[in-house]
C-alpha cells in the first residue's frame, strides 16, 4: 500500500501524546458526563481509555466542573491510565482558568472557542487572559473556530466587502474562508500573546462533509499549524458514521489532520466508546493506523440461508474488543492479525487463504464442514458443534505463538 505523504506540520505535546509532523494521527473523545460528578467522569474516561481514545476532552463550564478537575485527573491516575485531559472551555474560561490555578496546572491542553470568548467584540481581553494562563502553565492550546459560533464581527465585514465586490463569491465561499481568516488570525493572537507555534493546534469545525473538507484543504495550504479533524456534529448513528467517513478519508489520504474526532450522538444510555472505534477503523481502513485485528466476512445471500456465519463472525468480533486491552500488553504487532469467516464455497477458501486466520463455513446444502487456513495454507477441518470454541482456540494458539515470539525477542 502506497504510503500516505503527510503535510509537515508543527509538533505539538499534549501531556504525553504527540501530534503533529511524523506522529501518528491521535485518536480522541470528550465525556459527556457532568464534570462536577468526578466518578461518573473518571469512570467515562477510564471506558474511553480502555477503548483506545488517546486525549479525553471534558466540559469545564463553571465552578463545580474547575474545582473536579484535579480530583478527576487523579482518579484516572488511580486506574493506571495517563491518558491527557483537555479541558473545553466557552464563554468564562479566563474567569475559571484564573481562579484556579490548581486546575489550569492539572489540563494536559485548553480548548478555546475565539467565537465564544471576547473576540469580535469590543476587545480580546478574555482571549488573551487565557491564552496568558496557558503561557504561565506551560500548555497547548486548541483555538477551535466553530461555524455555529463563528465571530460575527469579522463574518459581517467580509460579507459585506464580498457585496461590495465586482465580482461577489457566494455566501457559502465567504462563510469558508470566514473560517480560515478566524483561525489563523486568532493563532497569530495567540502568538503574539506568549504561545509558540508547537504548543497551538487549531481546528475549524462545520458540520457538511463538503464544507469539512474544502475548509480544512484551505486551512492547510496556508499554515503549517496541527490540525485537528472532525464533523461539529456528524449526528446518530449510520448517518454520523458515514458522514465522518466521507469527511475525514479524503481529507487524511492527502496527509491533513494530526488529530480526530468522530462527534457521534450516542442513543440514550449507549455506548461512549463507539466514536472512538469508528475513528480508529476509519484510520485502520485507509491503511494509516492499525488498532484491531480486522475480520473479513461475506455479506451473505441465497448460498447462505444459515446465520451461522454470522453469528460466528459477531462473537469473533467481540471476542477480539474484549481480548485486545490484554493483548496489547502481551503481544506486540496483534493489531495486525486478519481474520476471515466466510459463508460458503464459492469466495470462503479463496479468502480465507488471503488471511492470517480464516474458516469457510459450509453453505446450504454444503458438506457440514468447515475447512481452516492458517496463513494461506489449509490447517484443519472442523465438524461438529464445537466450531466455535475451536476456532477460538486456534487463534488463542496463533495469537501466542506468533506475536509472544515478537515481543519476547524484542
Amino acid at each position: 500500500m502506497p504510503e500516505i505523504q503527510r503535510r509537515n506540520a508543527v509538533t505539538v505535546k499534549i501531556g504525553n501524546v504527540r501530534v503533529g509532523s511524523d506522529a501518528p494521527v491521535v485518536v480522541q473523545s470528550m465525556t459527556n458526563t457532568d464534570t462536577a460528578d468526578v466518578e461518573s467522569t473518571v469512570q467515562q474516561i477510564a471506558a474511553l481509555a480502555r477503548a483506545g481514545s488517546e486525549m479525553v476532552r471534558v466540559t469545564v463550564n463553571n465552578d463545580e466542573a474547575a474545582k473536579a478537575i484535579p480530583y478527576i485527573i487523579d482518579g484516572i491516575a488511580k486506574k493506571g491510565w495517563n491518558t491527557p485531559i483537555i479541558g473545553d472551555f466557552h464563554y468564562n474560561g479566563h474567569l475559571l482558568l484564573s481562579k484556579y490555578p490548581d486546575t489550569a496546572q492539572a489540563l494536559a491542553k485548553y480548548r478555546i472557542n475565539p467565537g465564544n470568548v471576547s473576540i469580535g467584540r469590543k476587545d480580546d481581553d478574555n482571549f488573551r487572559t487565557m491564552v496568558e494562563v496557558a503561557v504561565k502553565h506551560q500548555k497547548p492550546v486548541r483555538i477551535g473556530v466553530n461555524w455555529g459560533s463563528l465571530d460575527q464581527a469579522l463574518l459581517t465585514k467580509m460579507m459585506d466587502e464580498n457585496s461590495k465586490s465586482s465580482n461577489p463569491l457566494p455566501a457559502r465561499d465567504v462563510m469558508m474562508e470566514a473560517m480560515v481568516v478566524s483561525a489563523l488570525d486568532n493563532a497569530a493572537a495567540a502568538e503574539r500573546y506568549g504561545l509558540r507555534r508547537h504548543q497551538i493546534v487549531l481546528s475549524a469545525k462545520v458540520s457538511g462533509v463538503r464544507d469539512l473538507i474544502d475548509v480544512y484543504t484551505e486551512l492547510a495550504n496556508r499554515c503549517d499549524y496541527a490540525l485537528h479533524l472532525g464533523l461539529t456534529e456528524a449526528g446518530m448513528g449510520m448517518k454520523g458514521v458515514v458522514a465522518s467517513t466521507a469527511g475525514l478519508a479524503p481529507l487524511l489520504l492527502s496527509g491533513i489532520g494530526d488529530t480526530i474526532r468522530v462527534s457521534l450522538t450516542p442513543t440514550p444510555g449507549g455506548d461512549r466508546s463507539e466514536e472512538v472505534r469508528c475513528g480508529q477503523q476509519i484510520l485502520q481502513s485507509l491503511g494509516i493506523r492499525s488498532f484491531m485485528p480486522q475480520v473479513t466476512s461475506c455479506p451473505g445471500c441465497g448460498r447462505t440461508t444459515s446465520t451461522y456465519f454470522q453469528e460466528l463472525a459477531e462473537r469473533i468480533q467481540g471476542y477480539l474488543v474484549e481480548q485486545m486491552p490484554e493483548w496489547k500488553k502481551q503481544y506486540a504487532g496483534v493489531e495486525e492479525l486478519k481474520l476471515a469467516v466466510m459463508g460458503c464455497i464459492v469466495n470462503g477458501p479463496g479468502e480465507s487463504k488471503h488471511a492470517n486466520i480464516g474458516i469457510s463455513l459450509p453453505g446450504t446444502f454444503e458438506e457440514p464442514k468447515a475447512p481452516v487456513y492458517v496463513d494461506g495454507k489449509l490447517f484443519t477441518t472442523l465438524r461438529g458443534d464445537r466450531i466455535v470454541e475451536e476456532f477460538q482456540e486456534i487463534l488463542d494458539n496463533y495469537v501466542e505463538k506468533r506475536y509472544g515470539k515478537v515481543l519476547v525477542e524484542a
